[in-house]
């Protein structure tokens, strides 16, 4: 029995005892609950609750809850967005999401609508103005993670009142920035339908909203990501801090006071106590570089990135500004690469020109991604239409763009089709694949370049369009042109603007980039560093699409489960090994052959297979791609070769 646990601490209250042992023999004997729950038991006897009674929970009045609405306005309106983002996350589990304020009133709430939330709450519903604090609604996720000022789960029996003993619920705490509580979020569901991960998603939550609400109260201060490591910086696992323009420190999250615990890092704290270095110092540093390396006053050594501008010095101590930066493209995908930013601009003003655009780079690289960013943020009112034009018969392909009239050929719908460029009027037609788009069409897309008219199969006049034009590749369109297969006068009209888009392996955001990725697979797993640093020595030839389909295979071969429940989980550098593709047994460099000399001979090798295949599929690439088991572009490289 533990020194927390209720029954030793009671027992002197025979009537106290018996109460709680029965209330712990009504869960399994291989289910006892934890500490937390026991501890909630005992305050709920101590308010007088009675588990078998019917529960009553009050529902404050409307203007009341929109008072108290109005008060947590800016810490809502981020708990709001966590709320969709977390019902993407565990939907189909049949459940509900709920924001709290700091007295446990149920602010907003999101609901699948298979779980059964109707009802006016005092019936023990749950809906908006519903009031879950433990003194009243007994031990349950919300009102216990208040009580408790952290994170907890409550599962089935271990509520106290017996009419909750089919529900799972897990909450946590959301702190401002000064360390007060100003909110919970709940996630709740049935208990045989709740999702393995919601307690770390709903953990992951809170901390999204803290820090967020962190920054937001710190505007004008220098805040500061900080950890060992600096691939974690840009995680939930980095610390935060603010300093005022003095450098006392005015803000933090738990994860920085954990870092700098032992060296009491209260607010109103100066920087110089607990770092080993004056604040100017620091400052100076942060205004050639956003990161760079600082020791606390215990010689541990941290990496800390600038998050917010520089505040305000005193004149004693003011340092000249730098030059303010250009402002990097507004991005809904990883873009901190230079060359990536560099393209994003050079594509959103090529299409503001409303100009043809040339998408080029390796396959996975993010071309279709970039395609439908210039066309969000281009101002085009229209649709965003992709085309695959290697994945179209070319007999029909034309039809498709074009559009036909009734009766145009044989098997043309019977009211005929306007085509998918006129579906792009007004918005932006992405020709995908452009370099397998055959030679015949080619012509018909020039003339559509050249005068903006789509002229439909069988029809006698053409209409004008205003189609934003782009087109990708993974090709080199030059040796096409050189080889015959693509005309010399589309591509001088196609690549008016040229973007090329970097290989994942060449890009300087790689790190942002693979925890990103990871999040949109799982928020509740995150990389290690030594997985990190795995990932980052593979050559990526698929780029994102490879390294998409290796986290989602070191995901399933790794069992989550344990970890999850316990508020997180990381892929380590041996789940990454056994994802990675399988390649040839490496050679002892003492017996390797030379470089060039065994390139050379495998690559004439493989041109060889290659063009053999082709030829008996009728020179078909598609066919020859879906024989060999390689992709269409591995196809043209050994035929260009």
């Amino acid at each position: 029995m533990s020194p927390s646990d209720p029954l030793r601490h009671s027992a002197s209250d025979l009537a106290r005892t018996d109460a709680l042992a029965q209330r712990r023999a009504w869960l399994p004997p291989e289910a006892p609950p934890s500490a937390l729950v026991l501890d909630s038991w005992a305050r709920c006897l101590d308010h007088g609750l009675d588990a078998g009674a019917p529960m009553r929970v009050p529902v404050v009045e409307a203007a009341e809850l929109a008072r108290r609405r109005d008060r947590a306005q800016v810490v809502l309106g981020l708990a709001q967005a966590e709320l969709v983002t977390l019902s993407r996350q565990i939907a189909g589990s049949n459940h509900l999401l709920a924001f709290a304020d700091a007295d446990g009133v149920i602010l907003d709430l999101q609901s699948d609508s298979r779980f059964d939330s109707s009802g006016d709450g005092n019936d023990g519903s749950i809906v908006a103005g519903s009031h879950w604090h433990e003194s009243v609604a007994g031990t349950n996720g919300l009102g216990t993670a208040l009580a408790a000022g952290q994170a907890v789960a409550v599962t089935g029996r271990e509520h106290w009142f017996h009419s909750l003993g089919d529900v799972s619920c897990t909450a946590a705490p959301v702190r401002d920035a000064q360390g007060r509580i100003v909110g919970v979020l709940d996630a709740s569901s049935y208990v045989l339908t709740r999702h393995r991960h919601t307690q770390a998603l709903v953990q992951m939550a809170a901390r999204h909203i803290e820090n967020r609400l962190l920054a937001q109260q710190s505007r004008g201060q220098l805040l500061l990501a900080v950890h060992p490591r600096a691939e974690f910086l840009g995680t939930l696992s980095a610390g935060l801090l603010a300093f005022d323009g003095d450098g006392r420190l005015v803000a933090s999250n738990a994860t920085a006071r954990e870092l700098l615990a032992g060296l009491a890092p209260a607010l109103g704290r100066e920087f110089d106590a607990l770092f080993a270095e004056p604040f100017e110092h620091l400052l100076a540093r942060l205004q050639r570089d956003e990161e760079t390396r600082v020791r606390d006053s215990l010689g541990s050594l941290l990496v800390a990135r600038r998050l917010s501008p520089a505040p305000a010095r005193r004149a004693a101590a003011a340092v000249a500004a730098p030059a303010p930066a250009a402002p990097r493209p507004r991005t809904d995908f990883v873009a901190a690469d230079a060359a990536v930013v560099a393209a994003c601009r050079l594509a959103e003003r090529a299409v503001r020109l409303n100009v043809p655009l040339l998408l080029q780079g390796e396959t996975g690289t993010g071309k279709e991604v970039l395609a439908r960013h210039v066309h969000r943020h281009g101002g085009r009112r229209g649709e965003f239409v992709a085309v695959n034009c290697g994945g179209m018969p070319a007999d029909l392909f034309e039809a498709e763009l074009f559009g036909h009239v009734a009766g145009a050929f044989t098997g043309a719908r019977p009211g005929g089709s306007p085509g998918l460029l006129a579906r792009a009027d007004g918005g932006t037609l992405l020709l995908d694949e452009i370099a397998e788009l055959p030679l015949p069409l080619q012509a018909t897309l020039l003339r559509f370049l050249d005068d903006g008219v789509s002229r439909p199969v069988g029809a006698l006049e053409g209409r004008r369009l205003d189609v934003q034009v782009l087109a990708a590749t993974h090709r080199n369109l030059d040796e096409a042109v050189r080889a015959g297969r693509f005309r010399a006068d589309l591509l001088y009209r196609l690549h008016t603007v040229r973007v090329e888009l970097p290989p994942l392996r060449a890009r300087s955001d790689f790190d942002d980039a693979a925890h990103a990725l990871l999040r949109e697979i799982d928020a509740g797993v995150q990389l290690s560093g030594s997985a990190l640093r795995r990932l980052r020595r593979h050559d990526w030839p698929g780029n994102f699409r490879e390294l998409r389909s290796v986290l989602v295979r070191a995901l399933l071969q790794r069992s989550l489960e344990a970890e999850a429940e316990a508020g997180g989980a990381e892929l380590h550098e041996a789940d990454i090994e056994r994802a990675l593709p399988a390649g040839p047994p490496a050679t002892p460099a003492a017996e390797a052959p030379d470089g060039a000399e065994a390139g050379s001979a495998l690559r004439r090798q493989g041109d060889a297979l290659v063009r053999q295949t082709w030829e008996r599929c009728g020179r078909s690439v598609s066919r020859t791609a879906r024989e060999l088991g390689i992709s269409r572009s591995t196809v043209y490289r050994h035929l260009d070769g």
